[in-house]
């Protein structure tokens, strides 16, 4: 296993699946002799993150995880490059060499079907990468920043995402190279064509690795971090509410007189203090409340149950 104090160069050097890691983290090659540490920090990339990400593909799940650890900023842009590179470079480019591989004069539709069947694969993925772009990155990168998003949940996600492996969409490549590899009509030894289904093998054992650190990594990195947010909402919203504990007794009776619309006299009258003290209680319960209007007020009164919103008298 991979730690910070290695040197980059013995990572590319001695594990070549690498390679697609360091691109999507936007790491650079002419690494020198730095250490992982050091070219992760020179550019700006958690180093712990690029650890877990590397080491999990190379060595599965006989690591360790830690979803502390990671920094879903930096694992949200490795994974929308990791896109970029499927739909930009990667898959164009088996198209246009599976499509030359196959070119050849022969009465069978068998190499039309392969392209075809390949087309509806990429369009498949195709939106499921959409909608993690559209919808599941965005949707992270609003609780990084603390914002609360309605109507959606990771798990929602993560049930869409399980159903797309069950359709084992990773695994449809399998079906096109066994195609190629069953059916393709007998010719000559094709050495273009050879090359292009190494070149698919290899794609579909990225694209696994690619689903895989989608519900081994980020999907368990986001349910902590929705348990870390939905707590801070609740500590916050026990704070907002045992405001009302450094209320004194008195000053919620004169709180409840408040909202009920009488005036400082008929509060004084009815609670048998003077006016000056009701006036003293009120500017307590607006510097402890931090609310300044009666509507507020009520509004406060009502919510933490000092009334009942059926006598409440408007």
């Amino acid at each position: 296993m991979y730690t910070a104090s290695d040197k980059m160069c013995d990572l590319i050097g001695s594990q070549f699946e690498s390679l697609h890691i360091i691109s999507r983290f936007g790491l650079p090659l002419g690494v020198g002799e730095k250490t992982i540490d050091e070219v992760c920090k020179t550019n700006n990339v958690d180093t712990k993150t690029f650890l877990i990400v590397v080491n999990y593909k190379l060595f599965g799940n006989q690591i360790t995880l830690n979803f502390q650890d990671i920094n879903l900023n930096d694992l949200i842009t490795y994974l929308r490059n990791a896109h970029t590179h499927f739909f930009d470079f990667n898959l164009p480019y088996l198209r246009r060499k599976l499509i030359e591989s196959i070119n050849q004069t022969t009465d069978s539709k068998i190499p039309m079907l392969i392209i075809k069947f390949f087309d509806e694969y990429v369009q498949e993925i195709s939106l499921h990468m959409q909608h993690e772009n559209e919808q599941v990155f965005p949707y992270v990168e609003s609780l990084i920043k603390g914002e609360r998003i309605e109507n959606f949940t990771i798990e929602q996600f993560a049930h869409q995402h399980r159903a797309i492996d069950d359709q084992h969409i990773a695994s449809k490549l399998s079906e096109l190279k066994n195609l190629i590899i069953k059916y393709y009509p007998a010719t000559s030894n094709n050495n273009l064509l050879f090359s292009t289904l190494c070149d698919i093998f290899e794609t579909e054992q990225d694209l696994a690795t690619h689903c895989a650190i989608e519900d081994n990594i980020l999907l368990p990195a986001v349910r902590l971090l929705e348990k870390q947010s939905l707590t801070q909402r609740k500590n916050k919203t026990k704070q907002n509410t045992d405001t009302i504990e450094a209320l004194s007794d008195r000053e919620i009776d004169v709180l409840r007189e408040v909202v009920q619309g009488l005036s400082n006299k008929e509060i004084a009258d009815k609670l048998f203090i003077s006016i000056h003290t009701v006036i003293s209680h009120r500017k307590n319960i607006t510097r402890k409340l931090n609310i300044h209007t009666t509507a507020g007020l009520t509004i406060y009164a009502i919510v933490n149950n000092l009334i009942d919103i059926n006598e409440y008298q408007q």
